[in-house]
């Protein structure tokens, strides 16, 4: 038992040692390098009298003063102005064209030409990239709320077709109040529906509830799928002069047209469902 602490003793006793010399050695190593900046004595002079290497003092010095690499930076805030100035006119102008746009105009101007790297570090630091697109449509899903508590405040418009027995098929365009559901208006036609019957039966929607009005009194959302009838560039420009605000909604987001798309179904299964004889037999086909 003695010979084990006297061993323990002694490791201790080592421990201390060594963590005093270290602390020392760190000392040493903290002093040195304000000695060597002073430069009243050389390099050589203050490692041999602390009792340090030479290189070591060469690396503190290094390490004190870093030097930068390449050029220094240039100031952004006439290279930010200027890009505002060019996307003001174009938000949807990535960096490709800002750059384009620019070096044409210093071109002009006989400036000297800007980098697209800058260009681009410049307008990612200052949040004037565009969003990247994925291709997973998340960005373009209408998640705004589609059952409302008073009329007149969200509508939405879809198409569909019927079959008849004759061989011909009936196309049909309606709009929808989503508050009570009503069908406000609808257009049928067999041939293909264009953009025309679309605006023709916006025109119909807001003359029944509204009466002979130019516009109607308070904006009303109308949503629809992106067919090519209702984002016709005559169709958008009708609806909003209407006083409508159109909006989109791809194939991929069923939240929002859910209920025009509950309308169609409603008139599917009426279609599917014959009516039976009192004896179970099916009855002849209607014209």
């Amino acid at each position: 038992m003695r010979e084990l602490q006297r061993l323990l003793g002694k490791k201790a006793f080592e421990n201390e040692t060594l963590r005093e010399a270290l602390d020392v050695a760190q000392a040493k190593k903290d002093c040195c390098a304000p000695l060597a900046g002073t430069r009243r004595h050389t390099v050589k002079t203050i490692a041999d009298a602390l009792g340090v290497a030479r290189s070591n003092l060469a690396a503190q010095a290094i390490a004190a003063a870093p030097c930068r690499r390449g050029r220094p930076p240039q100031p952004e805030t006439e290279l930010l102005t200027e890009i505002k100035q060019v996307i003001a006119g174009q938000p949807t102008y990535g960096y490709l064209r800002v750059h384009a746009l620019m070096r044409r105009r210093r071109r002009e101007e006989g400036s000297a030409a800007v980098s697209v790297k800058r260009v681009y570090r410049v307008m990612k630091a200052h949040g004037l990239l565009l969003e990247r697109h994925t291709g997973n449509g998340v960005a373009r899903r209408h998640d705004d709320r589609m059952v409302v508590d008073r009329p007149d405040r969200h509508w939405c418009s879809d198409g569909f077709e019927i079959g008849c027995d004759n061989g011909e098929r009936v196309r049909i365009a309606f709009t929808l109040d989503c508050c009570d559901r009503e069908a406000i208006s609808l257009a049928a036609t067999t041939g293909s529906i264009e953009g025309g019957d679309i605006r023709d039966l916006m025109i119909e929607s807001v003359e029944r509830p509204f009466g002979l009005v130019n516009r109607l009194p308070a904006p009303i959302e109308c949503l629809s799928d992106n067919g090519s009838p209702y984002t016709a560039r005559d169709t958008r420009a009708l609806v909003r002069e209407i006083g409508f605000l159109p909006c989109t909604t791809p194939i991929e987001s069923p939240q929002s047209s859910g209920m025009a798309e509950a309308f169609v179904k409603t008139f599917s299964r009426l279609r599917t469902r014959q009516p039976t004889t009192r004896r179970g037999q099916r009855a002849a086909p209607t014209r």
